[in-house]
């Protein structure tokens, strides 16, 4: 990160935190070049990026000022799902947003796809083609159920960071994190087991729970610091719970990172309890602060919790690498690998190995965090600007999603519908949820670059969402009760 770019990130988060008010005028040129010991042109290329960002407004001979904008909006409160084994569906409603993909015309708001235009993946497209150039047998070969020895080392080293201490042996390589998740439930589930899960969650797990004909008790979930321990203790004592599966470092879909002591307390939770914990971690490289979060397997001590992470959204999804840190449950995963697919593609394991050892991975890392984070600013300052008042918004600490949720009677499905015209697709709520609930929140992506395009598309969003609002006059009331988006997590409460 340049200078220039670390002092627009500095000035802009005291922004956020209300140090510099709307309206206020910033400190000049010359005085923070002296305050923080950078060049004049340093300070003005900060302000310029801040101009873009719409964060300041300049004043002829007066200097900058900060922009006035709406309050940011409430964060949702903590979820209210049924708390009892359910029937998994939704599978239509996943299929559609699937199908969408095929269409390069339309706008996907609330895609799961990262950033694959950044040039910091030159070189692992240089690796692909090196590597397929060497004719190398192994090319056209079944790889071992264990995958490539010199990727897992690699995965091993890059696990560090996350607090886990592993050996190649300890990893398989699977087909995408998905398969890491579907052979990991199967490993210590049978059909008609009961499966806890965050509420809302990832709905590949829930599909993947319905194809094996697994119940799900979802949980309540607070959007700042994840799962409810109390209300999972709670549903232990009365429902013989396999296994739960959480995705606690910059979940999708609420973007949270699970706080370290209730990382903890869910192991002990897990132990007390006899249950498995199944980790999704495929975001927890992307948390914008550094160190990343640890994972809730370094702190397993007797192999209860089953990691599964891919390359897919730090790299790219077409790679179709992952990989499954299966503890006690190592053989049954192993089996269960060899049943779904065998072996995994070696072309894409040599070259991630070979990307990875040769410097390239950690450099990508951090300019995708950066851009993310960078991102995340743009896109809530549209959302802030385009959306009416009366909704919740999370507030993520990493990877590239965002869930808003707006008052009980908005009908997503209804929205998307409409949207179509206009080429939008959004991630209606319903599908992170076992049992259909969340009709009223929708999942959006800022994972790429912010265009005029994107903006456009928010405006027309938003016009959508304020007109849906005020179809309904109990909601109008809601939207128009004031000028403002309200303040504090009260108000998300008062609007459920």
């Amino acid at each position: 990160m340049t200078r220039y770019q670390y002092l627009a990130d500095l000035l802009a988060q005291r922004i956020e935190q209300g140090l510099y008010q709307a309206g206020e005028r910033l400190p000049s040129v010359r005085t923070l070049s002296s305050e923080h010991g950078v060049s004049i042109s340093t300070v003005q290329q900060a302000y310029y990026l801040l101009e873009e960002r719409q964060l300041i407004t300049p004043q002829s001979r007066s200097g900058y000022f900060v922009t006035p904008r709406k309050a940011a909006p409430p964060v949702p409160a903590i979820t209210r799902p049924v708390q009892r084994p359910v029937e998994i569906t939704q599978w239509d409603a996943v299929l559609h947003l699937l199908e969408a993909r095929s269409d390069e015309q339309t706008l996907q708001l609330g895609s799961g796809m990262p950033d694959v235009g950044q040039p910091t993946l030159k070189p692992l497209w240089k690796a692909i083609s090196r590597v397929a150039q060497q004719q190398d047998e192994r090319l056209l070969g079944y790889d071992t159920l264990y995958g490539l020895p010199e990727l897992r080392e690699q995965i091993a080293r890059l696990m560090i960071d996350s607090g886990c201490q592993l050996g190649a042996d300890d990893i398989v390589i699977t087909t995408g994190c998905h398969e890491a998740l579907s052979i990991s439930i199967r490993a210590v589930c049978q059909h008609g087991d009961i499966i806890a899960v965050e509420s809302p969650t990832f709905h590949g797990i829930m599909q993947t729970l319905r194809g094996f004909g697994i119940r799900a008790i979802e949980i309540p979930t607070d959007s700042s610091s994840g799962i409810s321990l109390e209300a999972l203790e709670l549903a232990f004592e009365q429902w013989p719970i396999k296994a739960v599966v959480v995705v606690p470092n910059c979940n999708n879909p609420l973007g949270f990172i699970m706080p370290e002591h209730r990382k903890r307390a869910l192991v002990t939770l897990a132990q007390r309890f006899d249950a498995a914990i199944i980790e999704d971690d495929v975001y927890g490289e992307l948390a914008f602060d550094y160190p990343r979060p640890i994972t809730i397997k370094s702190l397993d001590t007797d192999g209860r919790v089953l990691l599964c992470s891919s390359f897919s959204k730090i790299l790219a999804p077409g790679l179709r690498v992952g990989w499954v840190v299966p503890g006690r449950y190592f053989d049954r995963v192993l089996h269960m690998k060899y049943i779904v697919t065998g072996s995994t593609t070696t072309l894409t394991q040599m070259a991630v190995a070979g990307f990875i050892s040769q410097g390239y991975y950690q450099p990508h890392l951090r300019r995708m965090r950066i851009t993310y984070q960078r991102n995340l600013e743009i896109f809530t300052r549209l959302v802030r600007q385009h959306f009416p008042c009366g909704i919740c918004v999370t507030r993520p600490q990493g990877g590239f999603l965002i869930w808003v949720e707006l008052p009980e009677a908005f009908d997503s499905h209804r929205l998307n519908a409409e949207l179509r015209d206009s080429k939008i697709q959004i991630a209606v709520g319903s599908l992170f949820s076992a049992s259909g609930k969340y009709r009223n929140c929708l999942r959006l992506s800022y994972a790429q670059t912010c265009t005029d395009k994107t903006e456009r598309a928010l405006a027309i969003l938003g016009a959508a969402v304020e007109r849906a609002m005020q179809s309904c006059s109990p909601v109008h009331e809601l939207a128009t009760a004031s000028n403002d988006w309200g303040e504090g997590r009260a108000s998300g409460k008062e609007q459920r």
